[in-house]
């Protein structure tokens, strides 16, 4: 068991919220009130993975956001040797950012070619929970209840 589970037990929700951001002002409150609050966790339930499509992918776009990631891998490299080198000019820069771009690109094709088109399409993932409870060691749990209650 992990120690951030095993801190959950003898522990006591207090409140619960609908946002994050409301069990975080909660626990500010309490903060302010010179509460404990090492005593606190913000537990968030009925965990759902939402994954929103941001667009559809194609062997362009692969290959433009490959060459983009590859530019600055590059120039990345480039920068580093221009500094570590006394001889070299803004040629070794320039040329290290096109390797890397033209690196990049490949990489990006070749990597969309071997999904085989089961997924053409990007998206971004998170994981959003239905409540926030705020859960607070069973013996300053009143407490909390108490200047939470007072917050409003």
């Amino acid at each position: 068991m992990s120690r951030d589970v095993a801190a959950l037990e003898g522990s006591r929700v207090v409140f619960s919220y609908p946002t994050y951001a409301e069990a975080q002002r909660a626990v500010d409150g309490l903060s302010d009130r010179e509460f404990a609050v090492q005593h606190v966790t913000i537990v968030g339930s009925d965990l759902r993975l939402v994954e929103r499509v941001t667009g559809r992918l194609t062997y362009g776009r692969v290959a433009l956001a490959g060459a983009a990631s590859g530019a600055w891998f590059g120039l990345l490299f480039g920068l580093l040797f221009t500094l570590l080198s006394e001889d070299v000019g803004s040629g070794l820069l320039l040329g290290a950012v096109l390797i890397g771009a033209g690196g990049g690109a490949l990489f990006g094709i070749v990597a969309y070619a071997a999904t085989g088109g089961r997924r053409d399409f990007s998206s971004r993932s998170a994981l959003a929970a239905g409540r926030y409870d705020v859960m607070v060691r069973a013996e300053h749990a009143d407490e909390a209840e108490r200047l939470i209650g007072q917050l409003g």
